[in-house]
């Protein structure tokens, strides 16, 4: 077997037509969503075809290689991607058989005085966050769509608010990986990935403050924004300032974290002096029904329904605690290299493309998700309350059974998306369409986040958009004399506002409201496309005109900080 060289500029010898080549597989997928109306992972399927059509036919690569690449990205997208989704369904599911689950919905009511559009903002955008901040990969869609979907809300538009509210968030998810990753992959020092974080913290909040107002007008139109503005602008501005005070001046790693909680005790504290109002008359237009009299709740059945998401903030940081935990955890992980593309893949100038397939099976936030399940079952059937909140390590097994049923279409999803990641990237395709862009001179100051914006569209991972771009883009930036930390930091925010419409984030936003497309009158996952995708693109212009006023009248907010 021959060795594989990728090249840029495979076809024709042109960097312009080998990146518009290597948009085939791109353009496949979102025509079979939006055309065909395909089920997700049909459209996947049909994409990874024609990317191996591509990398084989267009790229020049064996086509051995080309399907090997399809197998390790598919094997990473089952885990641990899709570990990690169906344990934070499970999670979920744990709370639901004991009957917190009602508990913590009803604590929301009162938080809200039976408003859903804030309870929805505090769910999606604050609860959310946390989950982002904790785990990622998924987690707060599938978690958030669920409780939103219990408040009355229809299953696209619950779709639709997680998909939009777990944007700002995600550049500093899953204890900001990526911007560590793309610290890591770009060879920049730790001071240097600091200097990253800061930026991303000049630049999320602007998403964060004006994210809970389009919640409101998914909800419920120019009459929500009427009503219900001014909490949503105390949350998104108390969330913006926690998340850049904590970016540039304390630990970036727990920037979630705390603007989650700062925002979340703010809009509580905020809820107690101001009432809201409309609410009878959005509750009609939504078609929930008047607010029924409820029994009230003991701070103890507050504090048990809570437990389960403070066992899972303990057990996360226990887990990143310093680096003997951490190293500990990350020592049970197993290496190997992937078969046949070992030493087989090779940049343009001779290097050994990393191929080898790591399986963190202790340190994974899907295993740390399971180990927190666990306790809660503990604690949940020792405190249960004479019985009426009873469940057994049996009941959620059977619910963890339940949830890999009705995560399967998601997983082959997942997985096809993801093997079509490792084609595009191994044989070159990615890489073209990225250099491309970066050779666009002066212009790619305001493109450079449609490079995040694509990967992550892609893979469904900000993380994986940073490790397919983050050394792309520090070469371009210092090609074109911009700060390499800038453009790394506009690549990550660019990729925030690409995830809602990955095909993995729509099918598990599907997935968790049910409706995934059985019924011939339910909507698809194309519908939720078609309903995230003028937002997406919105956004994205947004993050571009910053980027772009961040390397020139606002370049101060480059300098480093902290």
């Amino acid at each position: 077997m021959r060795d594989f060289t990728i090249l840029t500029n495979a076809v024709g010898g042109s960097l312009g037509l080998s990146a518009a080549v290597a948009t085939i597989p791109l353009l496949t997928f979102f025509a079979m969503l939006i055309f065909v109306k395909a089920r997700a992972h049909t459209a996947a399927l049909v994409a990874l075809l024609a990317s191996l059509i591509v990398a084989v036919v267009g790229f020049k690569m064996p086509a051995i290689l080309a399907v090997a690449s399809a197998f390790r990205g598919g094997v990473f997208g089952l885990f641990p991607i899709v570990w990690v989704i169906v344990m934070a369904l499970w999670f979920y599911e744990v709370t639901v058989v004991s009957g917190r689950f009602e508990d913590l919905r009803r604590t929301f009511d009162r938080l809200g005085a039976g408003d859903i559009r804030i309870q929805a903002i505090l769910i999606a955008f604050c609860f959310g966050g946390l989950l982002e901040a904790l785990a990622g990969f998924g987690a707060p869609v599938a978690i958030t769509a669920t409780m939103i979907l219990a408040l009355g809300v229809k299953p696209l538009k619950a779709a639709v608010v997680v998909l939009l509210a777990n944007t700002a968030p995600v550049a500093f998810g899953a204890v900001a990986i990526p911007i560590t990753t793309a610290g890591a992959v770009a060879g920049r020092t730790t001071e240097q990935t600091e200097n990253i974080a800061a930026i991303v913290g000049h630049q999320a909040p602007f998403l964060a403050f004006f994210v809970p107002i389009i919640l409101l007008f998914i909800l419920d139109g120019i009459k929500g924004i009427r009503d219900a503005w001014v909490p949503a602008v105390v949350i998104g501005f108390s969330f913006g300032i926690a998340q850049w005070a904590t970016s540039n001046f304390f630990a970036y790693q727990l920037t979630d974290v705390v603007a989650c909680i700062f925002s979340l005790g703010v809009a509580v504290a905020f809820l107690r002096f101001w009432s809201p109002r409309g609410v009878p008359a959005m509750r009609k237009r939504l078609g929930v029904g008047e607010i029924k009299a409820t029994e009230e709740l003991p701070a103890r059945r507050i504090w048990m329904a809570l437990m389960p998401y403070a066992v899972v903030t303990v057990i996360f940081g226990i887990a990143n605690l310093g680096k003997t935990i951490p190293d500990a955890l990350n020592a049970a992980s197993v290496t190997f290299d992937w078969p046949l593309l070992s030493d087989r893949l090779l940049t343009a100038e001779g290097t050994p493309v990393k191929s080898a397939y790591t399986f963190a099976w202790l340190s994974n936030p899907g295993t740390l998700l399971l180990i927190s399940g666990l306790v809660v079952t503990l604690l949940y059937s020792i405190f249960n309350e004479g019985g009426r909140y009873r469940i057994t390590f049996a009941g959620a097994f059977s619910a963890m059974a339940h949830c890999m049923v009705k995560m399967r279409w998601a997983a082959l999803t997942i997985a096809a998306v993801l093997a079509l990641a490792y084609v595009m990237n191994f044989s070159g395709q990615t890489v073209a369409i990225g250099q491309f862009v970066a050779s666009l001179g002066a212009v790619y100051g305001f493109l450079a986040p449609t490079l995040g914006w694509v990967g992550t569209a892609v893979t469904g991972s900000d993380t994986s958009a940073n490790a397919l771009f983050g050394k792309m883009q520090v070469t371009a930036a210092e090609g074109a004399g911009y700060n390499p930390d800038l453009m790394l930091a506009a690549n990550t925010t660019g990729g925030v506002v690409g995830k809602m419409i990955s095909p993995q984030s729509l099918a598990i936003a599907a997935t968790a409201v049910s409706i995934d497309g059985n019924e011939a009158d339910s909507p698809k996952e194309s519908d939720i496309f078609k309903a995230v995708v003028p937002w997406s693109i919105i956004m994205l212009f947004a993050v571009c005109c910053l980027v772009f006023l961040q390397t020139n009248v606002l370049s101060f907010l480059v300098a480093t900080v902290g």
